[in-house]
C-alpha cells in the first residue's frame, strides 16, 4: 500500500457519497497549492491527467515533453 492510499481511503470514507464540480475541485487544488507551493507541479499533472481523456495519452507525452524543456 502506498501512503497516498491512507489520504484517498480517508477522502472516499468522508465524501464517497458526494458529488462535486469540477469547478469545486479545481479551486480546493489552487487552494491546496497556495498553502503547500512545493507541491505545485505534482498538482498540475493531476490535474492534466484528469482533464484529458484516456486516447488523448499520446498528445499528453508530448505536451510534457514541451512543458519540461
Amino acid at each position: 500500500m502506498y501512503f497516498t492510499d491512507r489520504g484517498l481511503e480517508e477522502l472516499e470514507e468522508r465524501r464517497g457519497d458526494e458529488q462535486v464540480s469540477m469547478v469545486w475541485l479545481a479551486d480546493r487544488m489552487r487552494a491546496f497549492v497556495d498553502e503547500n507551493p512545493e507541491f505545485e507541479d505534482s498538482v498540475e499533472r493531476l490535474a492534466t491527467f484528469l482533464a484529458r481523456d484516456e486516447g488523448d495519452a499520446e498528445s499528453s507525452a508530448d505536451e510534457e515533453a514541451e512543458i519540461e524543456q
